[in-house]
């Protein structure tokens, strides 16, 4: 029988408040939102529920029964300002999570099989089902503790014989320890910022947005702020990155050169995080997520902050520290030259980011622009321009890193309900840079990476060069859920964007000229394989734009494709994918759930990582890469940074795909 879960009156309104928010915000400013009706309701719900249970390690078919009243009547609701139902999805979870932690405190002393009469069964392209009734909950976390236990002995010595030997005595050791990070990890779920009840609610207006499109979302003040630092040149931080380690600590991993905790003094890598305080708020990183930590960092309220760490000696100190605008490292740009038959540039483009705070908003194209003026000036005959990884950023800054390399005229087409179609336009005249240009793109390249790799593609002034990109072609605009008061904000699509050929890379990507093999070929990484994704579509335009006459891309194609063909290490990356791809994305295994079971699957993936590793580390020296003068000249007085540049040279030089790309780029030069 369910259960009522009772609610102030203040809490309903308050969530209430932010459903009928975001309804509105979706009606007003969605490009294309959904009807309020039975449809929407399934799909909320049906979203809702994964992420309220994502592994379905709680919830039993009883629960799930109890909730589909709702299934049908969330549009009604929302239209009738009802939103009493939510408590009851919070107080069942924390039930769940109860009487979890208890079946975990019952297996201390319980005697536990490893013979083998039990199995795991892997099957990728099942959905899994929730827990038929109270025994199957708890022969899953039986079965669960006996694999973290065997994969923990596995941590402390990886010969078999040697646990096999010695498993009795080693399982008695680390049972108490493992049973004790499953109730944490239980605990987290509880522990999140705002609480269990908050953590329901904010899943149901994720829920919704998600319902609309797999990239508009709900931000609460961290989140926004944490968005935000991705797409920005500069935040306001103290500069400490932080992870959780394997005993559940959360451990700081890395300090920005020249932040807040930099200049402090007192913070180390590898210090613990005790305690977090914001004058009458504290968080202590006991069964804490390192999510909920980074979120009380990041929390734009909290400017002063104590931290309570414990050092490698065992010391504990309590330093405060006051937040400090930081530049964001990986939002930088630096040219780099590659040496060869023709000298060659390289940038690389984590993002598109930009000046939030600026009134011109001065962010990557002017930085790419600079990098240009010092790389001509060392005689480069052709540049490559590197998106991967790049998950985009600012469209305002991708039309305007398009303008740097044509000579004015449209780069794209956007769409949205409140203005209709626009063409996004280059106004300057002439180029920063007039030399071939190849583009390298991956699976990874998203939004803004891929405006202005179809832009560059569709005036043939580069060679696109890679594999399919990502396949979103749409912007979002965070837009407050109250002007008035803080309650959140919501992450909406707005608008559509089209290449000047009126064709969208919506779903598909941006198809390269030139493909190469890359190791996430085949993992259904792009957002066609998103629930919920927008379809790909095509628009009229009449518009005139004058291409260039292009670098004959079949001769170039079959040239590199000849070499790739021979490559011992393209070959090697295209085993390792094969196997990636049947072992890990498509697996479909069983298991016994026995010490020699476990041990064999757990380094037949291992092999399959590690051949990636070898394959990465053993093709050196494939490219001669070197600093800009500029650059070199300015780390004569940075030691710091000039190792971790050395590191970064090195990287660069054994980068495959680099190489394959300085090779067509030597092939354009040969006919330019």
């Amino acid at each position: 029988m369910c259960c009522f879960y009772f609610q102030s009156g203040a809490q309903t309104d308050s969530f209430c408040g932010k459903v009928e928010a975001v309804s509105n915000l979706v009606d007003t400013y969605h490009f294309k939102p959904k009807k309020l009706n039975d449809s929407l309701s399934i799909g909320v719900y049906d979203l809702f529920i994964e992420l309220i249970d994502p592994k379905k390690r709680l919830l039993t078919q009883s629960d799930t029964a109890a909730f589909n009243v709702d299934r049908l009547k969330i549009d009604d609701y929302i239209k009738d300002k009802n939103c009493n139902f939510i408590g009851k999805y919070a107080k069942i979870l924390k039930s769940r999570i109860n009487e979890s932690k208890g079946y975990l405190e019952a297996l201390s002393n319980a005697k536990l099989d490893y013979t083998g009469s039990d199995s795991l069964y892997f099957n990728a392209g099942k959905v899994d089902s929730y827990f038929r009734d109270e025994s199957s909950v708890k022969r899953y976390w039986n079965k669960r503790v006996r694999y973290e236990l065997i994969f923990k002995l596995m941590e402390q010595d990886s010969v078999l014989e040697n646990l096999k030997s010695n498993f009795k005595t080693l399982e008695l050791k680390y049972r108490q320890t493992v049973i004790e990070n499953e109730i944490c990890v239980l605990n987290e779920i509880e522990n999140r910022d705002g609480g269990l009840l908050q953590f329901v609610e904010e899943s149901f207006l994720n829920a919704y947005l998600s319902y609309q499109d797999p990239n508009s979302s709900y931000f609460n003040s961290s989140e926004k702020s944490l968005f935000e630092q991705g797409i920005s040149n500069t935040q306001f931080s103290f500069g400490i990155d932080t992870y959780k380690n394997d005993d559940g600590k959360i451990i700081i991993g890395y300090i920005t050169n020249g932040s807040a905790a930099f200049k402090n003094g007192n913070f180390d890598v590898n210090d613990e995080i005790l305690v977090l305080n914001y004058k009458n708020t504290s968080l202590e990183t006991n069964c804490i997520s390192n999510d909920a930590v980074v979120a009380f960092l990041n929390n734009e309220d909290y400017d002063d902050v104590n931290f309570k760490i414990k050092k490698k000696d065992g010391s504990v100190k309590t330093i405060k520290l006051s937040k400090e605008e930081t530049k964001v490292e990986d939002n930088t740009v630096k040219g780099y030259i590659i040496e060869g038959e023709k000298r060659l540039g390289y940038i690389k483009i984590s993002s598109f980011y930009t000046d939030l705070e600026s009134f011109n908003g001065l962010g990557l194209a002017n930085d790419v622009s600079k990098q240009l003026y010092l790389l001509q000036r060392e005689g480069i005959e052709g540049l490559i321009i590197d998106l991967r990884y790049n998950g985009g950023g600012s469209m305002k800054e991708a039309a305007e890193l398009t303008g740097l390399f044509i000579d004015r005229g449209p780069v794209a087409i956007t769409k949205d309900r409140i203005d209709g179609q626009f063409t996004v336009r280059d106004p300057n005249r002439g180029m920063a840079f007039y030399k071939p240009i190849i583009v390298l793109q991956d699976h990874f390249s998203a939004s803004a990476s891929e405006f202005f790799a179809g832009a560059m593609q569709d005036y043939k002034r580069a060679v696109i060069v890679g594999s399919g990109t990502h396949g979103k072609a749409t912007s979002q605009q965070i837009i407050p859920l109250n002007d008035k008061e803080n309650i959140g904000f919501a992450r909406l699509s707005i608008q559509k964007f089209y290449r000047i050929t009126g064709r969208s890379h919506q779903s598909i990507g941006v198809i390269p000229d030139i493909e190469l093999p890359d190791f996430y070929d085949d993992f259904k990484t792009e957002e066609k394989f998103y629930k919920y994704a927008i379809e790909n579509d095509t628009i009229n335009t009449t518009m005139t734009y004058i291409p260039l006459r292009g670098y004959g891309i079949a001769d170039l194609k079959r040239k590199s494709e000849a070499r790739t063909n021979k490559n011992v290490a393209f070959k090697e990356l295209k085993s390792i994918n094969q196997k990636m791809v049947k072992h890990v994305i498509n697996r479909k295994a069983i298991v016994p759930l026995t010490l020699e079971g476990i041990y064999e699957d757990t380094e037949t993936y291992k092999r399959m990582w590690q051949a990636y590793s070898n394959f990465n580390s053993k093709n050196s020296g494939l490219l001669k890469v070197m600093n800009t003068k500029s650059t070199a000249e300015r780390l004569e007085y940075n030691k710091d940074e000039k190792t971790i540049n050395n590191q970064y040279l090195k990287t660069l030089s054994n980068d495959i795909h680099l190489t394959e790309a300085a090779n067509i780029l030597q092939d354009v030069l040969s006919n330019y």
